[in-house]
């Protein structure tokens, strides 16, 4: 369907026209016209579908149309959203949006200096995006005021569950007006999302659901690759040259293991970032403008990036270490095969991950395709390191095992 059939503001159209929006996904024909109308929608759609436009399309109309008519003061609308990388995604397509109307929107969130933000809300928005942590700091600080608020929008909120925000999200119910219009917003359902939900839309609220037999984009190809872990980063270093044009983005558990693999990389002259919450706010939008650009074609992440990241072209997800909840390989997946592209997802999984692999499976309702891919046969080479080496003995030490697997290969 065509945006102009939604009778939308003529500015407005004129800026989905130049962001090339020509015409709705399913979750934006679906949810449109009810928040037009202001009414509560629950909306259960898979990431890469579309969801954010979907809520911020309407809302970005309704505030420019009021305002057209009247003065209007005060924030209108509320988007909570549980990570930073999320909350800076959903302000850049609410100011895209709103390029051309009245509507300002800002994203707030913590690990930047707080001074330019009370600045800007001191100067007057309309939307505010944000993570519960800074938004309550400056709630208590006097800076922000929630009593004009029309629309409340809960993004990610099976996340947010998972963070354990719940209460933070109650808090935030009783400082808004009673009246009011929520838009709840999650990838995955289950007995838990279900009740947060009922408990925050009216019981006459719009209930949408995108795909329910198939929790993934079809898009995407699964695989997965079996192999001892302590050989992941060797069948790592063989995939990623046998994909040479491949964008990249590599999952792992823990911030350290994001930092090894990037180091086996760099040992194998493959250049890659890492993201993951130990940065400071200002090294990940580094980290995220330079991929976004293309200066770096591999990004090295945790699971506290995954639902924040959207890259166009992104053409492959390796989860190198599978997720321990398999909800989050739908998350992790969601960042490849986005809007008509398609994607390729990766699986590594050690004897000790199966169970893992099973519950994805059970998840997606389908078996995972076994991949099989040539790489050099490490196991052959017999050299043992010493029981007690340094950190650097134990990079020379396997820059020696590579060469000679190299060597070998070749005489092959």
């Amino acid at each position: 369907m065509k945006f102009e059939k939604f009778h939308l503001s003529e500015d407005l159209l004129r800026n989905l026209e130049g962001l090339g929006f020509f015409r709705t996904t399913d979750i934006q024909y679906k949810a449109i016209p009810s928040i037009l109308k202001g009414e509560d929608v629950l909306a259960i759609a898979q990431t890469g579908t579309g969801k954010t436009a979907a809520f911020a399309i309407p809302i970005v109309n309704n505030i420019h149309s009021n305002k057209a008519s009247k003065r209007v003061l005060g924030i209108k609308c509320l988007v909570m959203v549980p990570t930073r990388e999320l909350a800076q995604q959903i302000g850049d397509v609410f100011n895209s949006l709103a390029k051309h109307t009245k509507v300002k929107a800002f994203a707030l969130f913590g690990g930047v200096e707080q001074d330019r933000q009370i600045t800007k809300l001191q100067d007057g928005i309309d939307i505010l995006i944000t993570t519960p942590g800074r938004m309550f700091d400056l709630i208590s600080q006097g800076f922000i005021h929630l009593r004009s608020v029309e629309t409340l929008v809960l993004d990610e909120a099976d996340h947010m569950l998972d963070l354990g925000f719940i209460e933070d999200i109650e808090s935030i119910k009783r400082k808004l007006p009673h009246h009011h219009q929520t838009l709840f917003f999650s990838a995955t359902i289950n007995a838990e999302i279900k009740k947060l939900a009922y408990s925050q839309v009216r019981s006459n609220a719009i209930r949408i659901q995108i795909s329910p037999e198939d929790p993934v984009s079809k898009n995407v190809s699964h695989f997965t690759m079996s192999m001892e872990m302590d050989d992941k980063r060797f069948f790592l270093v063989e995939y990623l040259k046998q994909n040479p044009e491949g964008k990249f983005i590599i999952f792992v558990r823990t911030r350290v293991r994001a930092e090894r693999v990037a180091k086996v990389l760099e040992r194998s002259e493959i250049a890659s970032m890492t993201l993951h919450g130990e940065k400071d706010q200002t090294d990940r939008d580094e980290v995220m403008k330079a991929f976004r650009a293309g200066k770096c074609q591999i990004l090295i992440a945790t699971d506290v990036s995954a639902r924040g990241i959207d890259v166009p072209n992104v053409t492959h997800v390796i989860n190198y270490d599978l997720p321990e909840k398999p909800e989050n390989y739908v998350h992790r997946i969601g960042r490849t095969g986005r809007g008509f592209n398609k994607g390729i997802a990766v699986s590594f999984c050690a004897p000790e991950e199966k169970e893992l692999l099973k519950d994805i499976e059970e998840l997606l309702g389908k078996k995972i395709e076994v991949l099989k891919v040539s790489t050099v046969d490490y196991k052959a080479i017999t050299a043992e390191p010493p029981k007690e080496m340094s950190f650097a003995e134990m990079i020379e030490f396997e820059e020696n095992l590579i060469a000679q697997a190299k060597r070998k290969k070749k005489k092959k």
